[in-house]
């Protein structure tokens, strides 16, 4: 009796021990995609808006983009920008700008644009920070400094990204 208890005993904690691993391994998967181990830092801040006819903030346009038709009620748009490092294989960072577009259905991608300022530094990235940490910003533009090393044994430089209120983006070392 006291092996067959044993036995029942052992059965039970492989039985909750697979179990627990099994809801692991999928827990991980559902995790897995939603952010890349190679995303180091993202901000998202700032304002943009538009009446729908208006291309997408671009730095090099890389395919041709058509504006709403005449047939086509253009609808006012809005959103946020994200700043975001993306580590390289050689542990360098390249950084990217993307414009999101706010809807009732949720977040939606309008651009990506590589700031290529940045990405031609072969940088460390240390650090990406917001202008404010107030949350949503009703004034258009948008502005975060990228902390970065171009040796990983030096100090980190303080890069700014600045988008105006036209759209126009500026990528320049701060300046104290």
């Amino acid at each position: 009796m006291a092996m067959r208890q044993a036995f029942v005993a052992t059965l039970i904690v492989a039985s909750f021990t697979a179990a627990g691993s099994a809801v692991a391994v999928r827990a991980q998967a559902v995790h897995d995609d939603i952010l890349p181990p190679s995303i180091l830092f993202a901000t998202s801040t700032g304002y943009w808006e538009d009446d729908g006819n208006s291309l997408a903030v671009e730095r090099a346009p890389t395919t041709t983009q058509s504006v709403s038709t005449e047939d086509a009620k253009p609808q006012q748009r809005h959103g946020y920008y994200k700043l975001f490092a993306v580590r390289q294989p050689d542990k360098t960072s390249k950084v990217y700008l993307q414009q999101i577009a706010q809807s009732d259905i949720g977040p939606a991608i309008v651009s990506t644009a590589e700031l290529q300022e940045i990405s031609d530094l072969k940088p460390y990235v240390t650090d990406i920070r917001p202008e404010n940490s107030s949350g949503f910003i009703k004034e258009p533009g948008f502005f975060a400094t990228i902390y970065l090393k171009t040796d990983p044994a030096a100090e980190p430089d303080g890069w700014t990204v600045l988008i105006d209120e036209f759209g126009d983006i500026t990528v320049e070392k701060a300046t104290n």
